[in-house]
């Protein structure tokens, strides 16, 4: 199983969501709510250098064989070709849990 992190410009999170949710394969998507810094440059609005941007980070748990049709998801729902686009991180899951029933999971539903 891989985790597949995508962090994006919020005003793209449902549309991003949106694309993922459709891909087999996925069983859920959290989206998480967050302000964060890259390496461009600070904008400016009414004379004051903005500290943080207004980001989401979508996380999604799937199967190794249906990883490269969710990246390809997220880039093509979110790329606009302007720096601040954001990241994708793919991780891998070495075990899960389901909390509910107490035991180790293998399902991602």
């Amino acid at each position: 199983m891989k985790r597949v992190e995508a962090i994006v410009q919020s005003e793209m999170s449902k549309k991003v969501v949106n694309a993922i949710s459709k891909k087999e394969g996925v069983g859920g998507v959290t989206l998480i709510q967050s302000l964060g810094q890259g390496a461009g440059d600070r904008p400016e609005i009414g004379g004051h250098q903005i500290e943080f941007n207004s980001t989401d980070v979508i996380v999604t748990v799937v199967q190794d064989s249906v990883v490269q049709s969710v990246v390809s998801a997220i880039m093509d729902t979110a790329h606009t070709g302007a720096k601040g686009d954001g990241k994708i991180f793919v991780t891998n899951v070495e075990e899960s849990y389901d909390i509910s029933t107490k035991e180790k999971s293998t399902e991602l539903i």
